[in-house]
């Protein structure tokens, strides 16, 4: 796809239609107030706060500014600037008009987006409070789940719903019955009610079914939704009011887009058309890092690990958007090992500093993006590679990873280093670090592992602890790598979907593996199902004063 026609990722709040941010002390307010007209692409209408694409960039950057640019903020408040209406979820218009890939790359990112709300509070104590101020529907109300409290307001109108069954004959597109049962435990009686329910919950039952946390009349309803933010996270990591005016702005990445290629400082992009591939090459810092906590913070945005993190993230969006003939990703490193560990050393030094913690997180949503990716992953460590530490980490997410073997020139062969932030720093959606994911939490390997931190092992050495798939030597090398490129892009991409997603996520499942299955899985089906998408689908007659045609045969 042409640089004219892709989807730019790359965003700041001056180009904002959808959002705006309101600091006040400890606490940010994100207000959406949706501009019916400002749709990402043509042919449809935005209206009653029903969000697409677009909507989504903006929320995905005012989230990444709250958290690097607003060290001072506890907790944020989600509401809407519309009256009566919080948000009527992703708009049905712009579903029925869009490719089904396009439908699955939302979902996808709108999904991630989500994650990333639980994420921080997770990982970072950020309170995410959710205030209903409206009617709230659909993948509105998903937003709201995402949050850690929702407080109603009882106007004995405004209700919660998920109304996709009854209206679309789809499911809710971002985890919304599974947040139902898995986060918010609504029984499973109430929830099949809820889930066929145009109309939805209000008042004290969406209390009582666990829907919401609280409701309050509208007079007092401002004072309910403060009283919760006001009270912070007790686990949060962030300084608050002792931080004001010392967040790091995110300035715009410098980027060159060609028409095969994507560069940045950190990363570089080579797309190959004829063999449907992607080459991503991730470098390590240039040179030494500084180590003091005030330089850190002065560096800011160039901070390496922070730029590596936002470069690589959009890079991912890029291709998963404007790319998706692109079925293999190639993953390369360049660069001095020894200064990529120096990196990983102080990420774990400072990590209990807010700003560090942030950046931590910044790699951490990153890598499990990369895991996420419906594309085949293949990892190539050959010469001058630099698959150490953190970096590390895109091998290990790789579905297989290819060592050069050079016994005979010891001096020009790539090595592979571990350091202390591939042992827990960067969990999967699975919450597993990628290491416990491959070896399938079994101690003997893992204590392998970690016993060789630091160490720069070659094709031998990690092809014995078991970090990589198969290590050819030089005069196999070019000829292995063809044919298992080949290989790959022969088969079909929908079946390499669903194997490398049931492959990625062994053993252990949580929300987010759940989420994302069920969206792969019953969510892809139903949206090529003509009770969907058909002359007559739900999906495709709603507005237009039909009624849909299903075929019954349940499958």
């Amino acid at each position: 796809m042409s640089p004219n026609t892709s989807v730019n990722y790359m965003i700041e709040p001056s180009q904002y239609q959808h959002w705006s941010v309101k600091y006040e002390g400890e606490t940010a307010t994100l207000q959406l107030n949706i501009n019916e007209d400002g749709g990402i692409r043509p042919g449809y209408k935005l209206k009653l706060n029903s969000y697409d694409l677009g909507v989504d960039i903006e929320l995905y950057d005012a989230l990444n500014r709250i958290r690097f640019e607003h060290p001072e903020v506890k907790s944020v408040v989600v509401t809407s600037l519309k009256d009566r209406i919080f948000c009527s979820g992703a708009n049905i218009f712009m579903l029925g008009v869009s490719t089904h890939a396009w439908k699955v790359n939302f979902c996808k990112f709108t999904n991630e987006t989500r994650n990333g709300i639980e994420d921080s509070s997770r990982h970072s104590g950020l309170k995410f409070v959710a205030a209903v101020n409206g009617a709230c529907a659909g993948g509105g109300y998903e937003l709201a789940l995402a949050c850690d409290e929702i407080v109603l307001v009882d106007d004995r109108s405004s209700a919660v719903s998920l109304p996709e069954v009854p209206l679309l004959g789809v499911l809710p597109g971002t985890g919304g019955l599974t947040r139902v049962t898995d986060k918010r435990k609504v029984r499973h009686d109430h929830a099949d009610i809820f889930c066929t329910s145009v109309e939805g919950v209000r008042g004290q039952r969406a209390v009582d079914w666990r829907l919401v946390d609280e409701v309050a009349k509208p007079a007092q309803f401002q004072a309910a939704v403060m009283a919760r933010a006001n009270q912070p996270a007790a686990h949060c990591k962030r300084p608050g009011l002792s931080a004001v005016g010392q967040g790091v702005a995110l300035t715009p990445l410098q980027r060159v887009i060609g028409a095969d290629s994507i560069n940045y400082e950190y990363v570089n992009v080579a797309i190959d058309r004829a063999k449907r591939t992607a080459t991503l090459t991730v470098h390590a810092p240039k040179a030494a890092l500084p180590q003091d906590l005030n330089a850190i913070l002065a560096a800011g945005a160039h901070w390496y690990p922070l730029q590596m993190a936002r470069e690589l993230d959009d890079a991912i969006l890029n291709l998963r958007t404007n790319e998706l003939d692109m079925g293999t990703w190639l993953i390369k490193t360049a660069g001095d090992a020894n200064l990529a560990l120096q990196s990983d050393a102080i990420l774990a030094q400072h990590q209990d500093h807010w700003f560090v913690n942030e950046t931590i997180g910044m790699l951490r949503r990153t890598l499990a993006r990369v895991d996420v990716t419906s594309r085949s992953l293949f990892a190539l460590i050959d010469e001058g590679s630099c698959f150490a530490g953190t970096l590390a980490e895109l091998a290990l997410a790789a579905d297989r990873a290819y060592m050069l073997d050079l016994p005979d020139s010891p001096e020009k062969a790539p090595h592979l280093a571990l350091s202390e932030m591939n042992f827990g720093f960067f969990p999967m959606v699975n919450h597993q670090s990628r290491l416990q994911r491959r070896f399938y939490e079994e101690v003997g390997p893992l204590e392998n592992a970690r016993g060789v931190i630091g160490q720069s092992l070659d094709a031998t050495k990690a092809l014995a602890l078991g970090l990589v798939t198969a290590a050819p030597d030089d005069i196999d090398w070019a000829d292995e790598i063809r044919l298992a490129v080949e290989e790959r892009a022969a088969m079909s991409p929908d079946s390499l979907t669903g194997l490398e997603a049931n492959l990625r996520f062994a053993q252990k499942e949580s929300m987010e593996t759940r989420i994302f299955g069920r969206l792969s899985a019953w969510q892809n089906w139903i949206f090529n199902r003509p009770n969907a998408v058909g002359e007559k689908g739900a999906l495709k007659v709603y507005g237009k004063g039909e009624k849909a045609a299903f075929d019954m045969n349940r499958v």
